[in-house]
């Protein structure tokens, strides 16, 4: 594995204000009601997609904390073959991945009307803000290779 280029904590003394926002962006989504579990999901795929070590941890560790199933956690880079995931889930992770992969195209109208069948025009915006935001965390997280919080349990069997 590489070394961090700039950790976390030095990310938080240089920018402040970046990380202060970003937290903020990613309170304001909680505070929608949106289910905790859906949007971790989300914030997985879009971290693996992203190849960003340090979020995938930090979200499979939040993933665990708050009850998401192993499967589920096991499965959701192949969510679409898994047919573990509910209707729901699979709206959310199918928005997740268009965000994820826009350059060069944007977002057709049939996959903006795909996630509409599921989610509120207020749902799927907040969905979008989780996104934006976790896309933002990988950005950084991958640019200056964040060393990805092992948890305890799992240092000490190492």
């Amino acid at each position: 594995m590489s070394d961090s280029r700039v950790s976390y904590q030095e990310f938080a003394k240089i920018a402040p204000a970046a990380q202060a926002a970003l937290l903020a962006m990613g309170k304001a989504v909680e505070e929608t009601g949106l289910d905790k579990q859906l949007i971790e999901l989300v914030k997985l795929r879009v971290s693996q997609i992203n190849n960003c070590a340090f979020c995938l941890q930090i979200h499979l560790n939040v993933s665990r904390r708050i009850g998401v199933p192993q499967e589920k956690l096991d499965l959701v880079a192949t969510w679409e073959e898994a047919g573990i995931f509910t209707a729901r889930e699979c709206a959310a992770l199918a928005w997740a991945e268009q965000l994820a992969h826009l350059p060069g195209h944007s977002v057709s109208d049939q996959a903006y009307a795909a996630a509409r069948e599921h989610f509120s025009e207020s749902e799927l915006l907040w969905l979008s803000v989780a996104i934006a935001n976790i896309s933002a965390w990988n950005r950084l997280g991958a640019a200056f290779r964040f060393t990805p919080p092992i948890p305890k349990k799992a240092a000490a069997a190492a």
